[in-house]
């Protein structure tokens, strides 16, 4: 105890020196547009933090975002703020840091590692960048044993293993929150962090109050931040969660992140890069809004050094269902796999709405015995087989007997859609999943 009383005091003091270092280097506001601060005199790289005073007396901080020429650009991390030109801004090197530690279990965080929930400061001792840490990938090791996700269809037919990197991609209201909060209660982890990021309001207060009160609860950490708030610090949320997983794998634990959503970073980084200037590409996005992507998905895997591993999950809005919309093609690129949430089966009451034809876990081969292979090829067969003759089939035209392959299909598709269908409050073993799966359809 004593001993982390004085790391503690170490840390303060060596944050304080520093303060007061970068304090003769002042930078002054000259204009105010668009939601971003040209500050000259301030020379400082990109991510640093900075302290403003505003008109009415209160400190808010602001982060380097880019440059214009000789000035600065930054992103204040409050909006509707009441700024005059001239305003003071004073260094600070505490914000690339996440405070991080034990204390954070259970607790329920901001962008910027306040407290949300009530329940009093939140005392840590350690600290990780923000940015994560530089390592060789070499430390990064292969996803070799399978993890139980309590969700049989995915349990069996997508078999996700440990440090791998999952999307999952829907449209808006087909269940991919849902489909979060199953995984957690039923999830197989040492640690859970969920990050939150650009929802409604009521969600977060939904999601909290309905996903994170089973038996994993006292065991995750929740970085949340609402679409109102400023983009930065939606970003700064995603960076948040992702170190503070980072950190708990640097312990040797097993650790399972949720991003809900990716494409909602993306939007972020589109409305800090258009700001900054930067031209659009593909349907408006500029090149840091898709290039931000493999820099937060790269951080997760497992550690080879450490034993510990993250095992990442991101939901991916696909706007108006569209599955080659540029952040769902960016992320599908970098996964390990993707789980495609269908509508047409959300709108027939089947959840998980999965559809599996189009889903893949691109690691489920190297981990599952023989058995457990062939069962998942001949489902998806007949799946497939189903789904490439639905109009003939819905319509009549497909005549009985023509086709043993399609007659087949026909056959299976109540027990598919049987094996597909689980209540959102229910948890199915990875074990229970497999056999059913070797058993329904080893054949």
């Amino acid at each position: 105890m004593i001993a982390a009383q004085v790391r503690a005091a170490e840390k303060f003091v060596d944050s304080l020196s520093v303060l007061q270092a970068d304090a003769r280097q002042v930078g002054k506001v000259v204009a105010h547009d668009a939601g971003l601060l040209e500050v000259t005199g301030f020379d400082y790289p990109t991510g640093y933090g900075g302290r403003l005073t505003t008109a009415d007396g209160k400190t808010i901080m602001a982060e380097v975002a880019g440059f214009r020429g000789s000035k600065t650009m930054m992103v204040p991390l409050a909006e509707d703020v009441a700024l005059r030109n001239g305003s003071r801004v004073v260094p600070s090197s505490i914000s690339s840091q996440a405070s991080v530690g034990d204390a954070l279990l259970g607790r329920i965080v901001g962008p910027m590692g306040e407290a949300l929930d009530g329940k009093g400061p939140i005392v840590t001792t350690d600290h990780w960048p923000l940015g994560g840490k530089q390592n060789n990938v070499l430390r990064r090791g292969r996803v070799k044993k399978k993890i139980d996700l309590g969700v049989q269809a995915i349990n069996a037919l997508l078999t996700a293993g440990f440090g791998q990197r999952i999307a999952i991609v829907a449209g808006s209201g087909v269940g991919k929150s849902v489909l979060m909060g199953q995984i957690i209660a039923g999830v197989d982890a040492d640690v859970i962090v969920v990050g939150l990021i650009g929802e409604r309001g009521r969600e977060v207060s939904d999601f909290v109050e309905t996903k994170l009160n089973g038996k994993m609860a006292d065991k995750t950490v929740t970085v949340a931040v609402p679409a109102d708030h400023s983009p930065i610090l939606r970003l700064r949320a995603a960076y948040r969660a992702t170190a503070i997983a980072e950190y708990y794998r640097d312990q040797g634990k097993k650790v399972l992140l949720l991003i809900d959503s990716l494409t909602r970073i993306a939007h972020a980084q589109r409305e800090i890069g258009l700001a900054l200037g930067e031209p659009p590409t593909m349907k408006g996005y500029p090149p840091s809004a898709l290039s931000i992507i493999p820099k937060l998905v790269e951080r997760a895997g497992n550690d080879s050094n450490s034993g510990g591993s993250i095992t990442a999950l991101y939901t991916v809005l696909a706007d108006g269902d569209d599955l080659e919309d540029p952040v769902v093609d960016a992320a599908r690129s970098i996964v390990d796999g993707h789980i495609i949430l269908s509508r047409f089966m959300a709108e027939q009451g089947i959840f998980p709405a999965i559809d599996v034809a189009r889903s893949l876990s691109r690691v489920a081969a190297d981990i599952v015995d023989e058995d457990h292979h062939q069962a998942m090829i001949n489902f998806r067969r007949h799946w497939s087989t189903y789904e490439e003759n639905r109009d003939l089939i819905l319509m009549g035209a497909y005549r009985a007997g023509s086709d043993e392959a399609i007659d087949h299909a026909i056959a299976r598709r109540p027990d598919m859609l049987d094996f597909i269908r689980q209540p959102s409050h229910s948890q199915v073993s990875l074990e229970s999943s497999v056999t059913r799966l070797i058993e329904g359809f080893g054949e």
